[in-house]
């Protein structure tokens, strides 16, 4: 008798072939098969692996072993793996837990909170980015609606005296006015002319920058005595808190992320109104149709994001900083697509990419610091992750998945209307 083959050996029941039972069998036939979890960690180990092979290439001994390759090439092998184990354990390290921290296990840690830290606005740039994509717009405006939403909670923070936990409770609500204000622009603009989204959010991240630059010039805005661009002090009742004893600086604003997460996937999944946002994401036409207000929609969900990146202005704000800088938005807005991406628009997903990039930044400082590897190689790492997530077909061919059609990647190639 013949072996079972491919298919066959998959779907044999614990009464055949298949020790084990159908529980085995279920699970081989999900590792095969092109499910979007699989092909996004496999993407990973893919990009770690490209990652290593440019950390070889750019470190300096491994490179002056290699001129004598032929004659000792274990010398190369050797030098390129210190060189690619000892940047990714300080990478580690410095994200998780650090194993040379002196005070116990309490300081070991510490890395983690920066982790933490780092991940929360990315975590609201990616929802802010993902809830656009789902009703079929591409909101590249999360930077000019994250320095708005900083704006507007930061002059309540240091303008304002109002009673410990309405100070910070005002200005939250004042960051997410701001970015719903911004992102309504674009939305309402999409709806009444037509104009594209990518256009109009791009142009608006430019004057809210350069609006910011002029606010940082006006005094009452302005620190006083200060010959820098930057702005008054928060108050300490608009701070957001401490989740934990020092030396861990994440702060309150992990848990608003989190809570954000649930408001959005219950919006999506539970509500009439996302499933008009993902209806007219997926078909405006048929959406149209059946009575649904596009224009509406448009402006309902660019609103809604626009809220989520003030958000994440006011987790810079109100709580990794005490002052509005120009660079408050510190790149989070372009990282927080990358995080959408990631985590294929959905909200728990996007948590995950979230803590996943909060990682590779906090690691990527003690990487750089601890073994001289660029810093910029993370962020090359990264980029290569998002390639890789956002070719499905290249891995199910390295790795020669079978299956169904991978689901995530057609929603991607359809602009994530799905």
């Amino acid at each position: 008798m013949s072996e079972p083959q491919g298919s066959d050996l998959m779907t044999t029941s614990s009464s055949g072939q298949l020790p084990g039972g159908s529980g085995v069998a279920v699970s081989l036939r999900w590792l095969r098969s092109t499910h979007p979890i699989v092909v996004t960690v496999l993407a990973f180990v893919v990009s770690v692996i490209v990652g290593g092979l440019l950390i070889v290439v750019t470190d300096s001994p491994t490179r002056k072993a290699a001129r004598y390759f032929f004659a000792s090439p274990g010398t190369t092998f050797a030098k390129g793996w210190d060189a690619v184990s000892s940047a990714y354990v300080a990478l580690v390290e410095g994200s998780i837990f650090d194993l040379h921290a002196h005070g116990g296990l309490w300081q070991g840690l510490n890395p983690l909170s920066d982790t933490m830290l780092n991940a929360t606005p990315l975590i609201l740039a990616g929802l802010a980015v993902g809830l656009a994509f789902r009703t079929g717009l591409f909101n590249i405006g999360v930077q000019g609606q994250l320095i708005m939403g900083a704006v507007f909670a930061g002059y309540v923070g240091f303008a304002w005296r109002l009673p410990i936990g309405v100070h910070l409770l005002v200005a939250l609500i004042a960051g997410m006015v701001g970015g719903a204000i911004w992102a309504g622009l674009a939305g309402w603009l999409k709806a009444r002319t037509g104009a594209h989204e990518v256009i109009t959010t791009i142009m608006l991240n430019y004057i809210a920058f350069y609006l910011l630059g002029y606010l940082l010039s006006l005094d009452g805005f302005k620190r006083s005595g200060s010959n820098q661009a930057i702005s008054r002090i928060v108050d300490s009742n608009a701070r957001l808190p401490k989740l934990f004893p020092a030396p861990w600086r994440v702060h309150a604003g992990l848990i608003v992320a989190l809570l954000a997460a649930g408001a959005v996937a219950w919006l999506l999944t539970r509500s009439r109104a996302g499933f008009q946002l993902r209806a007219v994401g997926a078909n405006q036409n048929a959406a149209r149709t059946a009575g649904m207000n596009v224009g509406r929609n448009y402006v309902i969900s660019m609103v809604i994001a626009g809220a989520l990146a003030g958000l994440a202005g006011c987790s810079q704000i109100l709580g990794t900083n005490s002052s509005i800088t120009q660079d408050i938005d510190a790149g989070i807005g372009f990282t927080g697509i990358t995080v959408a991406l990631l985590g294929r628009a959905d909200p728990w997903a996007t948590v995950l990419a979230g803590l996943l990039f909060g990682a590779l930044q906090a690691g990527g400082v003690a990487m750089q610091s601890r073994t001289g590897t660029p810093i910029d190689l993370v962020t090359v790492l990264q980029s290569i992750i998002v390639l890789f997530i956002a070719a499905p077909a290249l891995i199910r061919s390295v790795f020669r998945l079978r299956g169904a059609a991978d689901v995530g990647s057609q929603q991607l190639a359809k602009g994530w209307n799905g």
